[in-house]
Protein backbone atom coordinates (compact mmCIF):
# COMPACT_ATOMS: atom_id res chain seq x y z
CA UNK A 1 0.00 0.00 0.00
CA UNK A 2 1.26 3.81 -0.68
CA UNK A 3 2.31 5.41 1.84
CA UNK A 4 3.17 9.27 1.65
CA UNK A 5 4.12 11.83 4.08
CA UNK A 6 0.81 12.94 4.52
CA UNK A 7 0.41 9.16 5.96
CA UNK A 8 3.45 9.88 8.26
CA UNK A 9 1.93 12.82 9.64
CA UNK A 10 -1.56 11.05 9.96
CA UNK A 11 0.03 8.47 11.71
CA UNK A 12 1.74 11.02 14.00
CA UNK A 13 -1.18 12.61 15.26
CA UNK A 14 -2.51 9.05 15.50
CA UNK A 15 0.06 8.00 17.81
CA UNK A 16 -0.80 11.16 20.16
CA UNK A 17 -4.45 10.42 20.24
CA UNK A 18 -4.16 6.98 20.92
CA UNK A 19 -1.37 7.46 24.17
CA UNK A 20 -3.95 10.06 25.62
CA UNK A 21 -6.19 7.36 26.08
CA UNK A 22 -4.00 5.14 28.04
CA UNK A 23 -2.10 8.32 30.25
CA UNK A 24 -5.32 8.57 31.54
CA UNK A 25 -5.28 5.25 33.83
CA UNK A 26 -1.35 4.28 33.42
CA UNK A 27 0.37 8.01 33.71
CA UNK A 28 2.90 9.31 30.46
CA UNK A 29 4.56 6.72 29.98
CA UNK A 30 7.16 8.16 28.14
CA UNK A 31 8.22 9.77 31.24
CA UNK A 32 7.63 6.59 33.57
CA UNK A 33 10.67 4.25 31.66
CA UNK A 34 10.89 2.44 28.49
CA UNK A 35 8.64 -0.05 26.73
CA UNK A 36 9.90 -3.67 26.23
CA UNK A 37 8.09 -4.01 22.40
CA UNK A 38 8.74 -6.83 20.33
CA UNK A 39 9.19 -5.20 16.62
CA UNK A 40 10.49 -7.49 13.18
CA UNK A 41 11.30 -5.71 9.89
CA UNK A 42 11.77 -6.72 6.63
CA UNK A 43 14.15 -5.45 3.80
CA UNK A 44 12.96 -3.68 1.61
CA UNK A 45 12.10 -4.51 -2.14
CA UNK A 46 12.24 -2.91 -5.19
CA UNK A 47 9.50 -2.79 -7.76
CA UNK A 48 10.36 -3.11 -11.54
CA UNK A 49 9.87 0.27 -11.61
CA UNK A 50 12.23 1.24 -9.22
CA UNK A 51 10.23 2.28 -6.19
CA UNK A 52 10.91 0.98 -2.38
CA UNK A 53 8.44 -1.90 -1.26
CA UNK A 54 7.86 -2.29 2.43
CA UNK A 55 5.21 -3.42 4.96
CA UNK A 56 4.10 -0.45 6.72
CA UNK A 57 5.36 -0.83 9.92
CA UNK A 58 8.90 -1.33 8.18
CA UNK A 59 8.50 2.45 6.97
CA UNK A 60 7.55 3.45 10.17
CA UNK A 61 11.30 1.65 11.83
CA UNK A 62 13.07 3.16 9.05
CA UNK A 63 11.80 6.44 9.56
CA UNK A 64 14.36 9.19 11.40
CA UNK A 65 11.51 10.32 13.69
CA UNK A 66 11.34 6.71 15.13
CA UNK A 67 15.34 6.19 14.97
CA UNK A 68 15.60 9.38 17.12
CA UNK A 69 13.31 8.43 19.97
CA UNK A 70 14.28 4.46 20.03
CA UNK A 71 17.18 4.51 22.59
CA UNK A 72 14.84 6.71 24.96
CA UNK A 73 11.68 4.94 25.08
CA UNK A 74 12.44 1.30 23.92
CA UNK A 75 14.55 -1.43 25.30
CA UNK A 76 15.13 -2.67 21.74
CA UNK A 77 18.24 -1.18 20.29
CA UNK A 78 17.73 -0.90 16.09
CA UNK A 79 19.84 -3.47 14.68
CA UNK A 80 17.94 -6.35 16.62
CA UNK A 81 14.67 -4.80 15.09
CA UNK A 82 16.34 -4.97 11.81
CA UNK A 83 17.89 -8.46 12.07
CA UNK A 84 17.11 -9.97 8.61
CA UNK A 85 17.00 -13.36 11.13
CA UNK A 86 13.87 -13.50 13.15
CA UNK A 87 15.07 -15.90 15.72
CA UNK A 88 18.20 -13.95 16.44
CA UNK A 89 16.49 -10.64 16.38
CA UNK A 90 13.82 -12.13 19.11
CA UNK A 91 16.47 -13.73 21.60
CA UNK A 92 18.36 -10.30 21.66
CA UNK A 93 15.07 -8.06 22.10
CA UNK A 94 14.67 -10.67 24.87
CA UNK A 95 18.26 -10.42 26.45
CA UNK A 96 18.37 -6.35 26.60
CA UNK A 97 14.18 -6.50 27.89
CA UNK A 98 15.87 -8.33 30.80
CA UNK A 99 18.89 -6.62 30.86
CA UNK A 100 16.68 -3.32 31.56
CA UNK A 101 14.11 -5.30 33.65
CA UNK A 102 13.90 -2.33 36.34
CA UNK A 103 13.48 0.23 33.52
CA UNK A 104 10.49 -1.64 31.81
CA UNK A 105 6.75 0.00 32.55
CA UNK A 106 5.18 -1.21 29.51
CA UNK A 107 4.99 -5.10 27.40
CA UNK A 108 3.81 -5.37 24.01
CA UNK A 109 4.04 -5.86 20.35
CA UNK A 110 1.49 -5.05 17.08
CA UNK A 111 -0.33 -8.64 17.61
CA UNK A 112 -1.34 -11.01 20.76
CA UNK A 113 0.20 -13.95 18.69
CA UNK A 114 4.00 -12.31 18.70
CA UNK A 115 3.47 -11.55 22.50
CA UNK A 116 3.16 -14.87 22.95
CA UNK A 117 5.63 -16.31 20.75
CA UNK A 118 8.00 -13.80 23.07
CA UNK A 119 6.60 -15.37 26.31
CA UNK A 120 7.29 -18.91 24.66
CA UNK A 121 10.56 -18.09 23.54
CA UNK A 122 11.80 -17.33 26.66
CA UNK A 123 10.27 -20.66 27.66
CA UNK A 124 12.62 -21.93 25.91
CA UNK A 125 15.99 -20.00 25.99
CA UNK A 126 15.63 -18.48 29.78
CA UNK A 127 18.87 -20.83 30.43
CA UNK A 128 20.60 -19.72 28.32
CA UNK A 129 19.52 -15.79 28.62
CA UNK A 130 20.41 -15.93 31.98
CA UNK A 131 23.72 -17.59 31.38
CA UNK A 132 24.76 -14.71 28.94
CA UNK A 133 23.64 -12.14 31.39
CA UNK A 134 25.99 -13.78 33.95
CA UNK A 135 28.94 -13.66 32.04
CA UNK A 136 28.16 -10.55 29.41
CA UNK A 137 28.81 -12.65 26.51
CA UNK A 138 26.22 -13.27 23.75
CA UNK A 139 25.62 -17.00 22.59
CA UNK A 140 27.73 -17.85 19.75
CA UNK A 141 24.55 -19.32 17.60
CA UNK A 142 23.79 -15.34 17.66
CA UNK A 143 26.14 -14.53 14.12
CA UNK A 144 24.27 -11.01 12.85
CA UNK A 145 27.11 -8.74 13.37
CA UNK A 146 24.50 -5.54 13.94
CA UNK A 147 23.36 -7.58 16.95
CA UNK A 148 26.76 -8.48 17.99
CA UNK A 149 27.29 -4.67 18.06
CA UNK A 150 24.66 -3.66 19.97
CA UNK A 151 25.57 -6.42 22.74
CA UNK A 152 28.84 -5.22 23.14
CA UNK A 153 27.99 -1.67 24.17
CA UNK A 154 25.96 -2.83 27.12
CA UNK A 155 26.41 -6.01 27.72
CA UNK A 156 29.04 -6.73 31.13
CA UNK A 157 28.72 -9.29 33.71
CA UNK A 158 26.14 -9.26 35.87
CA UNK A 159 25.52 -12.78 37.91
CA UNK A 160 23.23 -11.07 40.64
CA UNK A 161 20.44 -9.92 38.06
CA UNK A 162 21.17 -13.38 36.26
CA UNK A 163 20.17 -15.19 39.39
CA UNK A 164 17.42 -13.36 40.00
CA UNK A 165 15.73 -14.01 36.57
CA UNK A 166 16.82 -17.42 37.03
CA UNK A 167 14.87 -18.22 40.03
CA UNK A 168 10.99 -16.72 38.35
CA UNK A 169 11.78 -18.30 35.04
CA UNK A 170 12.44 -21.92 37.47
CA UNK A 171 9.49 -21.45 38.87
CA UNK A 172 6.97 -24.73 38.63
CA UNK A 173 3.86 -22.77 37.05
CA UNK A 174 4.56 -19.64 34.53
CA UNK A 175 1.22 -18.03 35.77
CA UNK A 176 1.85 -14.56 35.88
CA UNK A 177 5.69 -14.92 34.99
CA UNK A 178 5.43 -11.35 32.57
CA UNK A 179 4.78 -9.55 35.46
CA UNK A 180 6.90 -11.53 38.03
CA UNK A 181 10.07 -10.50 35.23
CA UNK A 182 9.22 -6.89 34.54
CA UNK A 183 7.48 -5.94 37.72
CA UNK A 184 7.16 -1.99 37.02
CA UNK A 185 5.02 -3.06 34.07
CA UNK A 186 1.76 -1.42 33.81
CA UNK A 187 -0.10 -3.12 30.60
CA UNK A 188 0.36 -5.32 27.96
CA UNK A 189 0.08 -3.37 24.61
CA UNK A 190 -1.18 -5.43 21.82
CA UNK A 191 -4.09 -6.11 19.29
CA UNK A 192 -6.18 -9.06 21.19
CA UNK A 193 -9.51 -8.39 18.86
CA UNK A 194 -10.34 -10.07 15.55
CA UNK A 195 -8.59 -13.23 14.96
CA UNK A 196 -6.22 -12.51 17.77
CA UNK A 197 -9.03 -13.32 20.32
CA UNK A 198 -8.20 -16.87 20.60
CA UNK A 199 -5.18 -15.98 22.70
CA UNK A 200 -6.45 -13.77 25.12
CA UNK A 201 -6.92 -16.68 27.73
CA UNK A 202 -3.63 -17.82 27.10
CA UNK A 203 -2.35 -14.31 27.63
CA UNK A 204 -3.74 -13.53 30.73
CA UNK A 205 -2.78 -16.96 32.07
CA UNK A 206 1.04 -15.67 31.46
CA UNK A 207 0.08 -11.63 32.02
CA UNK A 208 -1.92 -12.46 35.28
CA UNK A 209 -2.38 -8.80 37.01
CA UNK A 210 -1.87 -6.59 34.37
CA UNK A 211 -4.40 -5.52 31.80
CA UNK A 212 -4.34 -6.25 27.94
CA UNK A 213 -5.06 -3.25 26.09
CA UNK A 214 -5.80 -2.77 22.34
CA UNK A 215 -5.28 0.43 22.02
CA UNK A 216 -6.00 1.17 18.23
CA UNK A 217 -7.23 -0.34 15.09
CA UNK A 218 -5.19 0.28 11.90
CA UNK A 219 -4.78 -1.71 8.99
CA UNK A 220 -1.98 -1.83 6.03
CA UNK A 221 -4.70 0.45 3.76
CA UNK A 222 -6.21 3.07 6.71
CA UNK A 223 -5.42 4.25 10.07
CA UNK A 224 -8.88 3.88 12.01
CA UNK A 225 -10.26 4.29 15.31
CA UNK A 226 -8.68 4.38 18.84
CA UNK A 227 -10.23 2.46 22.06
CA UNK A 228 -11.42 5.35 24.67
CA UNK A 229 -11.60 2.64 27.42
CA UNK A 230 -8.22 0.81 27.82
CA UNK A 231 -9.05 -1.06 30.58
CA UNK A 232 -12.26 -2.51 29.42
CA UNK A 233 -12.09 -6.14 28.87
CA UNK A 234 -10.58 -7.65 25.44
CA UNK A 235 -13.80 -8.94 24.67
CA UNK A 236 -16.15 -6.13 24.94
CA UNK A 237 -13.01 -3.43 22.89
CA UNK A 238 -14.51 -1.13 20.82
CA UNK A 239 -12.41 1.88 18.74
CA UNK A 240 -13.76 5.38 17.93
CA UNK A 241 -13.31 6.01 14.28
CA UNK A 242 -10.81 9.08 13.81
CA UNK A 243 -12.88 10.87 10.40
CA UNK A 244 -9.68 12.99 10.06
CA UNK A 245 -7.50 10.19 9.04
CA UNK A 246 -9.34 8.96 5.99
CA UNK A 247 -12.96 8.87 4.23
CA UNK A 248 -14.86 6.25 5.69
CA UNK A 249 -17.66 4.04 3.76
CA UNK A 250 -19.45 1.20 4.86
CA UNK A 251 -20.68 -1.82 3.01
CA UNK A 252 -24.01 -2.97 5.05
CA UNK A 253 -23.90 -6.62 5.22
CA UNK A 254 -26.80 -9.46 6.66
CA UNK A 255 -27.12 -12.38 8.84
CA UNK A 256 -27.00 -15.16 6.59
CA UNK A 257 -27.93 -17.98 9.31
CA UNK A 258 -28.28 -17.59 13.36
CA UNK A 259 -25.18 -16.55 13.81
CA UNK A 260 -22.84 -16.32 10.72
CA UNK A 261 -22.22 -13.07 9.17
CA UNK A 262 -21.88 -12.67 4.98
CA UNK A 263 -22.19 -10.15 2.46
CA UNK A 264 -25.37 -9.20 0.38
CA UNK A 265 -25.49 -11.05 -2.82
CA UNK A 266 -24.61 -8.02 -5.39
CA UNK A 267 -22.51 -5.72 -3.48
CA UNK A 268 -23.19 -3.56 -6.69
CA UNK A 269 -26.72 -3.02 -5.83
CA UNK A 270 -25.58 -2.03 -1.86
CA UNK A 271 -25.72 1.68 -1.10
CA UNK A 272 -22.54 2.54 0.87
CA UNK A 273 -23.49 4.49 4.06
CA UNK A 274 -21.26 7.32 5.22
CA UNK A 275 -19.82 7.38 8.58
CA UNK A 276 -22.50 9.46 9.74
CA UNK A 277 -25.01 7.52 8.79
CA UNK A 278 -24.66 3.91 10.23
CA UNK A 279 -26.75 2.25 13.25
CA UNK A 280 -26.07 0.75 16.10
CA UNK A 281 -26.19 -2.61 15.61
CA UNK A 282 -25.51 -3.04 12.27
CA UNK A 283 -22.76 -5.17 10.85
CA UNK A 284 -20.66 -3.55 7.90
CA UNK A 285 -17.58 -4.06 5.61
CA UNK A 286 -15.21 -1.05 6.01
CA UNK A 287 -14.56 1.03 2.53
CA UNK A 288 -11.94 3.57 2.41
CA UNK A 289 -10.63 6.40 0.62
CA UNK A 290 -7.37 7.56 1.60
CA UNK A 291 -4.88 10.70 1.25
CA UNK A 292 -2.60 7.85 -0.21
CA UNK A 293 -4.76 7.77 -3.30
CA UNK A 294 -6.90 4.91 -2.44
CA UNK A 295 -10.47 5.06 -3.92
CA UNK A 296 -13.24 3.07 -2.28
CA UNK A 297 -11.12 0.24 -1.13
CA UNK A 298 -12.89 -2.54 0.41
CA UNK A 299 -10.46 -3.31 3.30
CA UNK A 300 -12.18 -6.65 3.95
CA UNK A 301 -13.02 -6.26 7.54
CA UNK A 302 -16.18 -6.77 9.32
CA UNK A 303 -17.27 -4.62 11.95
CA UNK A 304 -20.01 -3.67 14.02
CA UNK A 305 -21.40 -0.52 15.15
CA UNK A 306 -21.71 -0.44 19.25
CA UNK A 307 -22.02 2.57 20.08
CA UNK A 308 -21.01 6.67 19.57
CA UNK A 309 -18.76 9.11 21.43
CA UNK A 310 -20.40 12.31 20.97
CA UNK A 311 -21.24 11.81 17.20
CA UNK A 312 -18.08 9.73 16.24
CA UNK A 313 -19.83 5.98 15.52
CA UNK A 314 -18.05 3.25 17.82
CA UNK A 315 -16.73 -0.57 16.31
CA UNK A 316 -16.34 -3.53 17.21
CA UNK A 317 -14.17 -6.17 15.06
CA UNK A 318 -16.37 -9.12 14.11
CA UNK A 319 -14.20 -10.92 11.92
CA UNK A 320 -12.70 -10.78 8.53
CA UNK A 321 -14.90 -11.37 5.21
CA UNK A 322 -14.56 -14.56 3.64
CA UNK A 323 -12.65 -16.46 6.11
CA UNK A 324 -14.81 -19.45 5.93
CA UNK A 325 -15.05 -23.35 6.26
CA UNK A 326 -17.76 -25.20 3.63
CA UNK A 327 -18.43 -28.78 2.80
CA UNK A 328 -21.48 -28.36 0.60
CA UNK A 329 -23.70 -24.94 0.19
CA UNK A 330 -23.00 -24.78 3.98
CA UNK A 331 -20.57 -21.28 5.53
CA UNK A 332 -19.08 -21.82 8.62
CA UNK A 333 -17.49 -17.70 9.63
CA UNK A 334 -14.40 -16.96 11.59
CA UNK A 335 -16.76 -15.46 14.38
CA UNK A 336 -19.11 -19.02 14.04
CA UNK A 337 -15.46 -21.10 13.85
CA UNK A 338 -14.48 -19.18 17.62
CA UNK A 339 -17.47 -19.90 19.30
CA UNK A 340 -17.72 -23.08 18.47
CA UNK A 341 -14.20 -23.60 20.00
CA UNK A 342 -14.82 -21.45 22.69
CA UNK A 343 -17.74 -23.51 24.26
CA UNK A 344 -15.38 -26.82 23.42
CA UNK A 345 -12.28 -25.77 25.38
CA UNK A 346 -14.43 -24.97 27.98
CA UNK A 347 -14.08 -28.34 28.98
CA UNK A 348 -10.36 -28.85 29.50
CA UNK A 349 -9.90 -25.54 31.90
CA UNK A 350 -11.31 -27.61 34.71
CA UNK A 351 -8.99 -30.17 33.91
CA UNK A 352 -5.87 -27.96 33.92
CA UNK A 353 -5.15 -27.86 30.18
CA UNK A 354 -5.35 -24.82 28.22
CA UNK A 355 -5.94 -24.51 24.30
CA UNK A 356 -2.59 -22.21 22.78
CA UNK A 357 -3.33 -22.33 19.30
CA UNK A 358 -6.19 -23.53 16.69
CA UNK A 359 -6.74 -23.46 12.73
CA UNK A 360 -8.96 -25.07 10.23
CA UNK A 361 -9.74 -26.84 6.93
CA UNK A 362 -11.80 -28.93 5.16
CA UNK A 363 -10.93 -32.24 4.34
CA UNK A 364 -12.48 -33.16 0.74
CA UNK A 365 -10.30 -36.50 0.36
CA UNK A 366 -12.93 -38.81 1.09
CA UNK A 367 -16.66 -38.41 0.74
CA UNK A 368 -18.44 -36.80 2.28
CA UNK A 369 -15.82 -34.13 3.46
CA UNK A 370 -15.58 -32.95 7.08
CA UNK A 371 -13.99 -29.87 9.07
CA UNK A 372 -10.06 -30.60 10.94
CA UNK A 373 -9.09 -28.37 13.74
CA UNK A 374 -6.22 -28.78 15.10
CA UNK A 375 -5.23 -27.66 18.15
CA UNK A 376 -2.28 -27.36 20.42
CA UNK A 377 -2.76 -27.83 23.95
CA UNK A 378 -0.71 -27.05 27.10
CA UNK A 379 -1.22 -28.14 30.49
CA UNK A 380 -1.16 -26.13 33.52
CA UNK A 381 1.84 -26.63 36.04
CA UNK A 382 3.92 -29.06 34.23
CA UNK A 383 0.89 -30.95 33.34
CA UNK A 384 1.08 -33.58 30.63
CA UNK A 385 -1.22 -33.77 27.53
CA UNK A 386 -0.70 -37.58 27.69
CA UNK A 387 -2.69 -37.31 31.30
CA UNK A 388 -5.87 -35.87 28.90
CA UNK A 389 -8.49 -38.25 28.55
CA UNK A 390 -9.23 -39.17 24.79
CA UNK A 391 -13.01 -39.25 26.07
CA UNK A 392 -12.80 -35.17 26.72
CA UNK A 393 -11.42 -34.56 23.30
CA UNK A 394 -14.30 -36.30 21.63
CA UNK A 395 -16.91 -34.59 23.91
CA UNK A 396 -14.48 -31.35 22.45
CA UNK A 397 -15.82 -32.52 18.89
CA UNK A 398 -19.13 -33.35 19.95
CA UNK A 399 -19.34 -29.63 21.97
CA UNK A 400 -18.07 -28.03 18.60
CA UNK A 401 -21.01 -29.53 16.83
CA UNK A 402 -23.92 -28.63 18.79
CA UNK A 403 -22.27 -24.93 18.63
CA UNK A 404 -22.02 -24.80 15.19
CA UNK A 405 -25.13 -23.28 12.97
CA UNK A 406 -28.42 -24.66 12.22
CA UNK A 407 -27.37 -25.46 8.55
CA UNK A 408 -24.08 -27.34 9.41
CA UNK A 409 -26.24 -29.26 12.04
CA UNK A 410 -29.14 -29.79 9.15
CA UNK A 411 -26.39 -30.78 6.68
CA UNK A 412 -24.45 -33.17 9.30
CA UNK A 413 -27.55 -35.08 10.00
CA UNK A 414 -27.99 -36.06 6.45
CA UNK A 415 -24.70 -37.14 5.97
CA UNK A 416 -23.72 -34.28 3.78
CA UNK A 417 -20.90 -33.18 6.04
CA UNK A 418 -19.11 -36.15 7.83
CA UNK A 419 -18.05 -35.95 11.60
CA UNK A 420 -15.89 -32.99 12.49
CA UNK A 421 -12.34 -33.95 13.47
CA UNK A 422 -10.11 -32.52 16.13
CA UNK A 423 -5.97 -33.49 15.59
CA UNK A 424 -3.99 -32.53 18.49
CA UNK A 425 -0.42 -31.62 17.62
CA UNK A 426 2.45 -31.64 19.54
CA UNK A 427 3.69 -28.60 21.46
CA UNK A 428 5.96 -25.94 18.85
CA UNK A 429 3.88 -27.06 15.89
CA UNK A 430 2.25 -23.50 15.36
CA UNK A 431 5.35 -21.98 16.30
CA UNK A 432 6.75 -24.06 12.85
CA UNK A 433 3.57 -23.07 11.24
CA UNK A 434 4.89 -19.45 11.95
CA UNK A 435 8.86 -19.87 10.90
CA UNK A 436 7.32 -21.39 7.73
CA UNK A 437 4.77 -18.09 6.82
CA UNK A 438 8.10 -15.89 7.73
CA UNK A 439 10.63 -18.00 5.93
CA UNK A 440 7.93 -16.89 2.78
CA UNK A 441 8.62 -13.15 3.38
CA UNK A 442 5.95 -12.54 6.12
CA UNK A 443 7.05 -10.37 9.00
CA UNK A 444 7.05 -11.72 12.73
CA UNK A 445 5.29 -9.01 13.93
CA UNK A 446 2.77 -8.93 11.19
CA UNK A 447 2.10 -12.18 11.37
CA UNK A 448 -1.73 -13.60 11.85
CA UNK A 449 -2.18 -17.11 11.88
CA UNK A 450 -4.80 -18.43 9.71
CA UNK A 451 -7.92 -18.97 10.64
CA UNK A 452 -8.71 -21.59 7.68
CA UNK A 453 -5.61 -23.26 6.01
CA UNK A 454 -5.59 -23.57 2.38
CA UNK A 455 -1.61 -23.92 1.90
CA UNK A 456 -0.85 -27.53 1.20
CA UNK A 457 3.03 -26.85 2.95
CA UNK A 458 1.25 -25.46 6.05
CA UNK A 459 -1.15 -28.70 6.53
CA UNK A 460 1.55 -31.18 5.96
CA UNK A 461 3.71 -28.92 8.34
CA UNK A 462 0.82 -29.48 11.21
CA UNK A 463 0.05 -33.21 9.75
CA UNK A 464 3.38 -34.28 10.58
CA UNK A 465 3.12 -33.05 14.12
CA UNK A 466 -0.33 -34.75 14.77
CA UNK A 467 -0.11 -36.42 18.39
CA UNK A 468 -4.06 -37.67 18.38
CA UNK A 469 -7.09 -37.55 16.45
CA UNK A 470 -10.57 -37.40 17.19
CA UNK A 471 -14.22 -37.52 15.48
CA UNK A 472 -17.62 -36.35 16.67
CA UNK A 473 -19.49 -39.62 17.45
CA UNK A 474 -22.90 -38.58 16.24
CA UNK A 475 -24.80 -36.20 14.94
CA UNK A 476 -25.75 -32.73 16.60
CA UNK A 477 -29.17 -33.13 15.83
Amino acid sequence: MPVTAEYHKKGALFGTLSQSATMRHFGDINQAGKRMELMFARPEIETPSGLKAASVSTSIYSGSNFRTILPKLYTSPIETIFCPDPNQGLYCQLLFGLIQRDEVVKVGSLFASTVLRGIKFLENHWQELCYDIKTGRLSDWITDSGCRDAASLVMKPNPEQADLIENICNCKSWEGIVRKQWPKARYIRCVCTGVMRQYIAELEFYCRGLPLVSTSYACSEAICGINLEPLCKPCDVSYTFLPNMAYFEFLPVENYHDESIEMKRNDEDTELVDLVNVKVGQCYELVVSTCAGLYRYKVGDVLMVSGFYNNAPQFQFVERKNVILSVDQEKTSETDLFKAVTEAKALLDPLGFILTEYTSYVDTSSAPGHYVLFWEIKGKEGKNCKELDPKIMVECCSRMEESLHYTYKIYRKRNIIAALEIRVVKQGSFEALMDYYVSKGTSLSQYKKPSCIKSEEALKILDSRVIGKYFSPKSPL
